[in-house]
């Protein structure tokens, strides 16, 4: 059995846990954040997390089993898909490099869903090159002033809570001369403004940052240190976007075989070979995933997360294409093109035609897949990197 094994005795343990929880605060009488708040102190939010910041030190695993007790006794969740920024990619961010002060500050109300995240990273001139980013961070005393722009920022219409990236020394390689910042979304000088796009939403943001203090507690990791610590929450991105654990022929894939079925006049030969090779390579990448997590149990994500967010996206868009097809005529109907900017992205809660369009940012957000080829190619596979001219270029040199 490996350190990481979940024993009868962490079972035993977390039943007790759950069962007191449930005790001291019954879900049908309290309040659901005063009952978010609880869970997390007493450590059932991440089980794997370290004692006082929302878990027991236990393994990833474990979680399942108060996930299950929860939702069995009709608990409240957290929402985690109003928050995946700040779940999937800013709290293992904090864990890894923040100070103690900081873990204490920005994990609770994280979890909770009290405070919104968003990820300021990719800009109009840096975005499959985002060590070229030119944001600007100059210190001023215990603040940094940050001016510049970010875009593709999804949820900053609602977040209290971004991380950032920005330049702090032009006169360094452009992977050497990065910080990585929490920024107050709420602080003077941050305009955000909505980015409407093919399908008619706006859950997409530009984000202008003009003059904006930054206090130097709120950095995360060390001056220049930035790019290292971004490689943090890229690969918890792409871990977050392709490797969820989900259940056979759920989301995407759902949807079509509820077509398939439901449509037998549009069955073709052609069409029912596309979907068995679809779905086996659906089932495939299910299996996969559930793998990688099992992985993440042992250590921190490596670059298979990137392999699973490059057959996440071509998945989804060949199987949101597919099913415009078995609908025909109606498969060209939308249901609404009003400006909206909303909470969170259903990828499977709407009409076909609103699934063909939103599958087309797949291949874009999170890593473009041509970047995420080159990772796997690189260090999965070990090939040579790509030549690069640049790499010991200061920033300020390089041509823009």
């Amino acid at each position: 059995m490996t350190e990481n094994a979940v024993t009868s005795q962490d079972r035993d343990e977390l039943r007790d846990r759950v069962a007191a929880l449930l005790t001291e605060h019954d879900p049908a009488t309290t309040d659901r954040l005063d009952f978010l708040r609880a869970r997390f102190d007493a450590g059932l939010a991440w089980v794997h997390y370290p004692v006082g910041l929302g878990g027991l030190g236990l393994p990833r695993g474990a979680q399942a089993v108060v996930d299950s007790a929860l939702t069995d006794a009709g608990a409240p969740d957290n929402d985690p898909r109003r928050n995946g920024i700040g779940l999937g990619m800013a709290a293992p961010t904090i864990l890894a490099v923040g100070t103690e002060e900081q873990k204490r500050r920005f994990l609770r109300p994280l979890w909770t869903g009290e405070e919104i995240w968003c990820q300021l990273f990719s800009e109009p001139g840096a975005g499959s090159d985002l060590a070229a980013l030119a944001t600007r961070a100059v210190r001023d005393g215990d603040d940094w002033v940050v001016n510049g722009q970010k875009v593709w920022t999804s949820s900053a219409h609602n977040a209290r809570w971004a991380i950032l990236i920005a330049r702090t020394d032009p006169d360094v390689p452009k992977h050497q001369g990065i910080t990585y910042f929490v920024c107050d979304m709420t602080a003077p000088g941050v305009e955000v403004r909505p980015l409407r796009q093919l399908t008619g939403e706006a859950e997409f943001n530009e984000v202008f940052l003009t003059d904006v203090r930054i206090p130097d507690a709120h950095r995360l990791g060390g001056v220049g240190e930035g790019w290292r610590v971004a490689q943090t929450t890229l690969m918890n991105e792409r871990v977050a976007i392709g490797g969820n654990a989900a259940p056979r022929e759920s989301g995407m894939l759902g949807r079509v075989v509820e077509t398939w079925r439901a449509r037998p006049e549009s069955r073709t030969p052609d069409l029912h070979e596309r979907l068995l090779r679809l779905w086996v390579e659906q089932e495939a990448v299910r299996l996969a995933g559930l793998r990688l997590r099992q992985q993440l149990a042992a250590g921190a994500p490596g670059p298979e997360g990137s392999a699973m967010k490059l057959a996440f996206a071509r998945l989804a868009q060949a199987l949101s294409g597919l099913e415009v097809e078995l609908l025909g005529e109606q498969g060209l109907r939308y249901d609404d093109w009003a400006l909206r900017r909303p909470e969170l992205v259903d990828f499977t809660g709407r009409e076909a035609g609103y699934r063909y369009l939103r599958a087309k940012g797949n291949s874009i957000e999170g890593g473009t897949s041509e970047v995420l080829r080159n990772i796997i190619a690189e260090r999965v596979l070990g090939l040579p990197a790509e030549p690069r001219v640049d790499k010991d270029v200061a920033w300020k040199d390089l041509p823009r």
